[in-house]
């Protein structure tokens, strides 16, 4: 399923719980790990530059050393990288998984909202909104079970939900895992003169199309367990709150890859549920997004 695992680290409590979570998934797959550390240039004056990027990338071979030392202690192949860049850290990130192949990227969140969210979070989120390569988020609290035995995966009936759905349904197969798919219907987009019983009606016909449809592309793979949901009110408290009462251990999203005003609703949604989920969430976003 996955043979290359890329964390980057800073070496904050959200970074070693990625970390952590990447040499767990590294035994479970059997995959490799590429630890980097990336140092952006762009953010020192001209005249210390030179000095403060050598500080940093000490502190980042000395970060990294450590994660040598961790994988070595449970049998996880590594290989680690302090990267100098002028570009953006979340653009080094995704350049470096492009060159070196890797199938997932495991990050870090604090998941705050707001202007107090620290620097990984910001660029976390930079990342999965444009990586090509499915992202993993897990909040520094949180401690996730590799051995994950239930997953689900919203829908909205989009090409990227549903190529989220077809990763969520390999991964599913790949370890064993009961699957859950779910759609809400959006309550607050159909009130006022709109929300009449007709349209309710539509809205949840398609999302119960929406649901068969990923049903349909499950039920050949011979998963052990699938469970399907329309349910309705605003989309990302209705999944977060189904995530919470069904005890979900991971949550695989699709995601545009939008900025600004033109991302789709599940684009903002996920973005949404990355920050305050309790259960690690896996972004995928389909390749013709990039």
């Amino acid at each position: 399923m996955y043979d290359t695992i890329l964390v980057p680290t800073d070496g904050s409590a959200a970074a070693e719980t990625a970390i952590k979570t990447a040499l767990d998934l590294a035994q479970r797959f059997d995959a490799s790990l590429q630890a980097i550390n990336v140092v952006e240039l762009d953010e020192f004056p001209a005249d210390v530059e030179s000095e403060a990027a050598e500080e940093l990338t000490e502190r980042g071979e000395e970060t990294l050393a450590t994660v040598r030392d961790q994988a070595a202690d449970v049998g996880v192949s590594a290989t680690t990288h302090v990267i100098e860049t002028a570009d953006p850290i979340h653009q080094a990130i995704i350049d470096y998984a492009g060159d070196h192949d890797a199938d997932l990227i495991v990050m870090g969140t604090h998941g705050r909202t707001g202007l107090n969210r620290l620097v990984l979070g910001s660029v976390t989120e930079r990342t999965l909104r444009t990586s090509p390569v499915p992202v993993l988020t897990v909040h520094e609290d949180i401690t996730f079970d590799p051995d994950f035995e239930t997953v689900l995966v919203p829908t909205d009936g989009s090409d990227a939900a549903n190529f989220a759905a077809d990763h969520g349904i390999t991964l599913a197969e790949a370890t064993d895992a009961a699957m859950h798919v779910v759609h809400v219907v959006n309550l607050t987009a159909v009130s006022g003169e709109f929300g009449s019983a007709e349209v309710l009606n539509s809205l949840e016909e398609a999302g119960q199309q929406a649901v068969d449809d990923v049903i349909n592309r499950a039920k050949d793979t011979g998963l052990r367990s699938v469970e399907a949901s329309v349910l309705s009110g605003t989309p990302a408290r209705a999944i977060l709150d189904y995530a919470e009462e069904r005890d979900i251990d991971l949550i695989v999203m699709g995601t545009h890859g939008r900025t600004g005003l033109d991302r789709y609703l599940l684009g903002s949604v996920t973005e949404k549920i990355v920050r305050v989920a309790d259960a690690p969430v896996l972004t995928v976003s389909p390749p013709e997004e990039h």
